[in-house]
């Protein structure tokens, strides 16, 4: 699953250039709130292995207003990425999405 360009912003977390996004509209489940928001990052010069990082609050575009919905920050985004790579994230690799709850469940 590779991102596609048109939106996704670049990050450089370590010295190595990632490409992230976020959905600009929200699912019909995260619309609702029945679901978290969720971004995705990936290498930005030799895209492979996709991470898919859930957030712990609602997505910003939620259709019930969630009061205090904070923004998917570019230092979340260093975050999840550093985390995922401890854990063992290769994103220059093929295979699968790797999946990353930040949200705790």
């Amino acid at each position: 699953m590779a991102l596609p360009r048109k939106g996704a912003r670049h990050i450089v977390v370590d010295g190595t250039t990632y490409r992230w996004r976020l959905r600009r509209r929200p699912t019909y489940a995260q619309s609702m709130g029945w679901t978290p928001g969720i971004f995705a990052v990936e290498h930005a010069d030799s895209p492979g292995t996709t991470l898919v990082v859930t957030t712990g609050h609602a997505h910003p575009g939620n259709h019930l207003g969630h009061a205090c919905v904070p923004p998917v920050r570019p230092a979340d985004v260093a975050d999840a990425v550093r985390r995922a790579l401890r854990e063992g994230w290769n994103p220059t690799s093929p295979g699968s999405p790797v999946h990353l709850d930040e949200g705790g469940g």
